[in-house]
Order: structure tokens, then C-alpha cells, then sequence
């Protein structure tokens, strides 16, 4: 009704209006709970009121505590399957390009860089050019997916496919630009349930929950 009925709204149809809402949560600035990830205030141009768009604090907070939640119940989930080496590595220093390392062997390493979100419905991942790098020269680098639940713990993991990453990561165009940060929307495809590597399973299966999840299968 208000789309239909208020001025304000007229410049656009209700459709218009649901797909450009639609197009927020798909880059990331509204949250699947419909909450803006900018502040939005009014400030004054040349004697002008205009929207003043500016990155929110809040948000940011909010991201940083998921990534962290994630990577805390993934050194869980490795410890309680009883691997004997595992070092919280971001703790440290965020230079290594990755966040944590786990072994069960002088031959079986892993280096493991975690990307957490609370959604189940797609997995979107923001990949760095120092991840990326090191994932390009580091065979024993592997990225691993965690869904965080409300009690902070793993309510899924899973891993993605290394060869995927390697086709959709931006391409510098000239030496005056780099990326240094890419988004990227991975497709169910490129996602394995449960985290392993070409030879061996970090953590059992019984350990993971079974519910499917960024595959549009939320059947649970």
C-alpha cells in the first residue's frame, strides 16, 4: 500500500523496488535480516541536505566477531578429533596468509584459511590478494567454510575447491591497478561438504552436522 499510495515512492514500481532490494542483499549491503550494513545520514553540500554514506562500525564489529566465532569452534572441531598439532596461527600475525595450521604428520599438514557467516542460504567469501597468493604458491593451503550458529559453535563446515577460486579471482589489467580484496559468490559446485584435502579428512564426519546447507537444500 505504501508503494502504491505515497509520493515519495512513486518513482519507482513495488517490482523495481523488490528487485533493487534483492540486488542489496546479493552484493552484501543488506543482511539476510534486512539490516543495512551503512549508516545512512543527512548532511549539507552547498546549502543542500544530501545522503551522507558512510561505513558502519556496527557492521564491521559484527563481521569481525562472526569471522572470529568461526575460527574458535574450527580449532574446536580439530582438537576434538584428535589431531596433535594445531596453532591458531591469525592470532598472531595476519601475514601468513591463512589462519590456522593442523597436522597429524611430519607428512600431513594443512594450512587452513577459515571464512565464517551465519547464513545458510549461499556461502559469499571475501578472498585477499595475500590469500590468494599464498594459496597459489602453497599446496598445502585449503579453505575452509564454517557456519556459525547462534551458540557460536559449527553448525556446518565444508570445504571449496581450490580450482574454483583459482578461475574467478579478478585479473590486474595494467600496472597501475591491483586488486586487493575480491567478493566472491561461490555456487554450490564448488563447495564439498566437510573438511579434507586431497588426501586425508581433517575432521570426521561424525563430528560434522548433516544438515545440507548453501546448496538450497535447507531440509533440516
Amino acid at each position: 500500500m505504501l508503494f502504491h499510495n505515497h509520493p515519495r515512492y512513486a518513482d519507482l514500481t513495488p517490482a523495481q523496488y523488490a528487485e533493487g532490494l534483492s540486488w542489496l542483499r546479493r552484493t552484501g549491503m543488506v543482511t539476510v535480516a534486512g539490516r543495512p550494513v551503512v549508516e545512512v545520514g543527512d548532511t549539507e553540500l552547498e546549502g543542500a541536505a544530501v545522503s551522507c554514506v558512510r561505513w558502519s562500525e556496527t557492521a564491521d564489529a559484527e563481521r569481525r566477531a562472526i569471522g572470529a566465532a568461526g575460527e574458535q569452534a574450527l580449532l574446536r572441531l580439530l582438537r576434538r578429533s584428535g589431531l596433535p598439532y594445531v596453532r591458531h596461527v591469525s592470532a598472531e600475525s595476519d601475514a601468513y596468509g591463512y589462519d590456522i595450521e593442523a597436522a597429524r604428520s611430519l607428512d600431513e599438514r594443512v594450512h587452513l584459511e577459515v571464512k565464517s557467516t551465519t547464513d545458510p542460504t549461499r556461502l559469499v567469501i571475501h578472498l585477499t590478494r595475500n590469500e590468494y597468493e599464498v594459496m597459489a604458491a602453497d599446496a598445502e593451503w585449503c579453505l575452509a567454510a564454517v557456519l556459525v550458529g547462534r551458540d557460536g559453535e559449527a553448525v556446518n563446515v565444508a570445504t571449496v575447491d581450490r580450482g574454483w577460486l583459482h578461475s574467478v579471482v579478478p585479473v590486474d589489467r595494467g600496472r597501475d591497478g591491483r586488486w586487493e580484496s575480491a567478493r566472491l559468490e561461490v555456487p554450490a559446485c564448488a563447495i564439498r561438504p566437510g573438511l579434507a584435502t586431497d588426501s586425508w579428512r581433517l575432521v570426521p564426519d561424525v563430528l560434522l552436522p548433516r544438515c545440507p546447507v548453501w546448496a538450497g537444500q535447507l531440509t533440516c
